[in-house]
């Protein structure tokens, strides 16, 4: 389908990233995509969004795609890129979607602009100031482990080369695996249409290199601390998957505990990715609500 695949200048002289999908009188939905990822994340669900009244925006976090690198970002500082994009664009008010790691960025963006009409966080991490949660994040030293753990940036960049590849082929080999994934997810690595478009959005995930997963991770090991949960007055459902064997379930019920207000939504056969069908039910869900 078409759409506008754009980019700004911010005054500082960086760039950011986004694609536009859909018309210009429908309601905004702001998508935060996962880590690694890019702004091409949601475009399988746009022709879809597009039937139901729906305007997708994937924006380009520092460090993917068109969006320069802002090493030592944390969450929150993320928020005036976006509220630059939707204001290039003409946008009031919109709803925010984030996905995984997305989820963080989506709930900073509520928490800290009142144009926000409400919020899915799908299968996203959690506050990682949550003791417990982490040290399950953690569990087997792994590179979420490494990272977390690194020293410095260097450092962090060094094991995320180790696990993805300088140019992310080696999460290719990871995923085609699938080890511990559930059948609903392992369905949709092998649905030709939707392998399609992930292997077409994996140069622009990777196109600074792992610097973007680095910094994603960078920010989200020391928890939320950059923006306050308590801030939100939108309407948000918190959406995971039961058989989610990346971000454990558990994330979820600790976010809408958290988060004042927040409705959970579990869909108990659905994993990681293939909960992804679940998410423009859920945005009309805040909508209504």
């Amino acid at each position: 389908m078409e759409f506008d695949d754009g980019q700004i200048q911010l005054e500082d002289g960086r760039t950011v990233g986004y694609a536009d999908y859909g018309p210009s009188n429908h309601t905004a939905v702001l998508w935060c995509h996962g880590g690694p990822g890019s702004r091409f994340e949601a475009q399988a669900l746009a022709p879809a969004a597009r039937e139901a009244g729906l305007r997708i925006i994937g924006i380009d976090r520092p460090g993917y795609g068109r969006s320069t690198p802002r090493p030592g970002r944390d969450i929150a500082s993320w928020v005036p890129d976006a509220l630059a994009v939707v204001d290039h664009l003409g946008i009031d008010r919109f709803v925010t979607v984030g996905c995984s790691t997305g989820g963080a960025y989506a709930l900073a963006l509520a928490s800290r602009s009142e144009r926000v009409l409400g919020t899915v966080a799908c299968c996203a991490l959690t506050d990682m100031r949550w003791a417990e949660g982490k040290a399950v994040m953690m569990r087997d030293g792994g590179q979420i482990a490494q990272i977390w753990n690194a020293p410095n940036r260097a450092a962090a960049l060094a094991a995320a080369i180790d696990s993805f590849g300088e140019d992310g082929s080696k999460m290719l080999t990871q995923a085609g695996s699938g080890p511990g994934l559930p059948p609903a997810d392992l369905a949709l690595l092998t649905n030709p249409e939707w392998l399609a478009g992930m292997m077409a959005g994996f140069p622009v995930m990777f196109a600074h290199g792992v610097q973007g997963y680095a910094d994603d991770r960078l920010a989200d090991g020391p928890g939320w601390g950059s923006f306050d949960v308590a801030a939100i007055r939108c309407p948000v459902v918190v959406l995971h998957g039961g058989k989610d064997s990346i971000v454990p379930v558990a994330q979820a019920h600790y976010t809408a505990k958290i988060v004042p207000g927040a409705k959970l939504r579990i869909a108990d056969e659905l994993g990681h990715f293939s909960i992804v069908g679940e998410v423009l039910g859920a945005v009309r869900e805040v909508l209504a609500r």
